[in-house]
């Protein structure tokens, strides 16, 4: 079998896009290797259907931690046999061009945001010129281009005049159709109250949590759950203290995908409150709205081109265009109480669900590596 390296910087427990690509290329009878790294926190990895390797490194953020990686994953691909290599994001990007060109391999790029325009990097432009530097050596060159939305894409399309397809990250219909599902009292979670759930691997300053924590204080008879992880996390947890909410804040931590799904199922509403502080921001389309989808939960979302797009078009909730807590709290106690339109949008989700899945969508994926049987 031809072997496909696919390479991501992250510690591989949450990342349902390369899970789920790795799926597909493996399906189409690659045998797949999913390189990524350990850090100190790392939830334990569940057995899957492809090889895993993950690199324990000796820093664990800032500059010295991506140097560090640069160089290990460079000499990782440069002694491991390969036919195809695949790199996930920018900083994954720069060792497996130079493999691909010295060892003359096929190189596929995913790159899931527009890195560049990240809030990390929007007040360090030394190091942002460093990535956006990589970034216009190398874009132009590549061949095999996906990424996560129309915006983006036309985005990268105007600047390097590279194609690049659409691959949006949705889940597997298959799985929700067949997911075993576990009761509220089993996951510890409140049998007589509405559940608001906002949920994500990044749970950052300015993605809309500090004013979903405020909301609280003006709703009655639910409770807010917090799933993930973020740089906002601590400072969400000392709010609930100071605004006396602790009991209508439930927080839990990172964990994996398939037992994120069980939470996901329960909730009344789902909220995804991303701001435009950013073009990054501005133009994403988490995760966590194709989950809310697939879960039968009506979303609640800040009005962001993509969001807006999906929410509209299959009518399974509203968008608000500003996010001052009481007027979240007031938009939240709306949808959680009209029960006719809450239905519908429950209803709704169901056709949206039909449409936007993993089964549909990695149809892009298996036109391109079809290719290179």
């Amino acid at each position: 079998m031809k072997r496909v390296i696919v390479s991501v910087i992250n510690d591989l427990s949450t990342d349902q896009r390369v899970h789920k690509t790795c799926v597909t290329i493996h399906a189409l009878g690659y045998d797949v290797l999913l390189v990524g790294r350990r850090q100190r926190k790392s939830l334990p990895l569940s057995s899957r259907r492809y090889k895993m390797k993950r690199m324990s490194l000796f820093f664990e953020k800032g500059a010295l931690f991506y140097l560090e990686y640069q160089i290990r994953l460079f000499f990782y691909l440069l002694f491991q046999p390969s036919d195809i290599l695949v790199s996930n994001d920018l900083d994954t990007l720069l060792p497996n061009y130079l493999i691909s060109k010295l060892k003359k391999r096929t190189l596929v790029y995913d790159t899931h945001e527009l890195f560049c325009e990240v809030p990390e990097l929007q007040n360090r432009p030394f190091k942002r010129n460093i990535w956006k530097s990589i970034e216009r050596r190398i874009f132009p060159k590549l061949k095999y281009v996906f990424t996560v939305n129309e915006s983006i894409a036309t985005i990268y399309k105007e600047e390097y005049k590279v194609d690049v397809q659409v691959v949006r990250n949705v889940p597997l219909l298959y799985y929700q159709n067949n997911l075993v599902k576990r009761s509220k009292k089993e996951l510890g979670i409140p049998e007589d109250k509405k559940i608001i759930l906002l949920q994500g691997a990044g749970i950052n300053v300015n993605r809309g949590a500090e004013e979903a924590v405020q909301a609280m204080k003006y709703i009655d008879g639910a409770v807010l759950l917090i799933i993930g992880s973020g740089d906002v996390i601590d400072f969400l947890k000392q709010l609930t203290i100071e605004l006396t909410v602790s009991s209508k804040v439930l927080f839990i931590g990172k964990i994996p995908f398939q037992e994120l799904r069980q939470y996901t199922q329960h909730a009344d509403l789902g909220l995804t409150l991303d701001k435009a502080t950013n073009l990054n921001y501005k133009f994403s389309l988490p995760n966590k709205l194709f989950d809310y989808i697939h879960a039968g939960v009506p979303v609640l979302s800040s009005d962001l081109p993509e969001l807006k797009k999906i929410i509209y078009t299959y009518n399974i909730g509203e968008c608000i265009d500003g996010h001052d807590p009481q007027a979240i709290a007031k938009k939240i106690s709306t949808m959680l109480h009209e029960e006719t339109l809450h239905q519908v949008w429950k209803k709704n989700t169901k056709i949206a669900a039909e449409n936007l899945n993993w089964e549909k969508e990695e149809q892009q994926l298996i036109a391109v590596y079809r290719q290179f049987r």
